[in-house]
């Protein structure tokens, strides 16, 4: 099975963690962090910085590794490393998802997470 690894950013503001809405895709409509594929050659956080720049128009601090998470789609296997993140310059705006929210711990569970990201939403849970 193809094995896709990607990178994931958990945007911290104080108390809360931007989720934002697939626009595109089998898993339109679903819930996600923002983040997207590494290029060849980029370590996680270059590939972080370079996909959050494109998708929400701001630049990033990357800070640590929360988790991997790994998962089986049907058509392949998922790699995601997910990292803490806070905005540091720029306005949000969305070029690939429909809609964000800023969660809080408490209305983690309000969104339809995409299947990867439920076990690491149970994760923030306990460390947020």
């Amino acid at each position: 099975m193809k094995t896709i690894h990607v990178v994931a950013a958990i945007i911290k503001n104080k108390d809360k963690i931007l989720a934002t809405q697939r626009g595109y895709g089998d898993f339109k409509g679903f819930w996600e962090f923002p983040g997207g594929k590494m290029e060849v050659g980029e370590s996680p956080q270059q590939a972080l910085k370079r996909e959050i720049k494109e998708e929400l128009n701001v630049k990033i601090e990357v800070g640590e590794l929360v988790d991997t998470v790994e998962y089986d789609y049907p058509q392949f296997h998922l790699k995601m490393d997910c990292f803490f993140c806070e905005i540091v310059s720029g306005d949000l705006s969305f070029h690939e998802h429909m809609a964000s929210k800023w969660l809080t711990k408490e209305n983690l569970d309000s969104v339809d997470w995409l299947p990867a990201d439920i076990a690491l939403i149970e994760k923030l849970k306990k460390i947020i």
